[in-house]
């Protein structure tokens, strides 16, 4: 019985900790039990890199003069990516097709119904006469050449 109970004692954890010999490589156990523990010490950190960090900064879109609104020239009347408001009499687009004002004037907002789009002009204020690019009127005389 003596055996048995040297055998199957009840070891506390202090005893475990305490007694338990460790070894920083195989070369230096010496022998008998089964009782090795093996220090072995990370060369760098296991945590995964975070998923979070990749936020971009905001772009600022949108309509930033609305219609009836006064604009000088330069002002940015639609910041959007691609053409969602095409570019009406008196106003530019940019490359990244930032719609500015040409003129001083009121912003103007028009929906064409058959095909859809949407144009934004600025009407001028008074006192400018409408370019004649822009004219209805002047489109017959640049074809009556012969």
């Amino acid at each position: 019985m003596n055996t048995a109970t040297s055998l199957f004692r009840r070891l506390n954890i202090r005893d475990l900790v305490s007694r338990t010999p460790t070894y920083s490589a195989p070369s230096e156990v010496s022998g008998d039990g089964l009782s090795l523990m093996f220090k072995r010490w990370a060369t760098k950190k296991t945590a995964g890199s975070t998923k979070n960090g990749r936020d971009s900064k905001p772009k600022n879109l949108g309509v930033k003069k609305f219609g009836g609104e006064r604009v000088i020239p330069g002002n940015i009347i639609v910041r959007q990516r691609g053409t969602r408001f095409h570019p009406g009499n008196y106003v530019g687009i940019g490359k990244d097709h930032t719609l500015y004002a040409l003129k001083e004037g009121c912003v103007k907002f028009e929906h064409h119904k058959l095909s859809g789009r949407k144009w934004v002009h600025v009407v001028p204020k008074d006192g400018h006469a409408l370019h004649p690019v822009y004219s209805s009127t002047a489109a017959p005389e640049l074809n009556t050449a012969t």
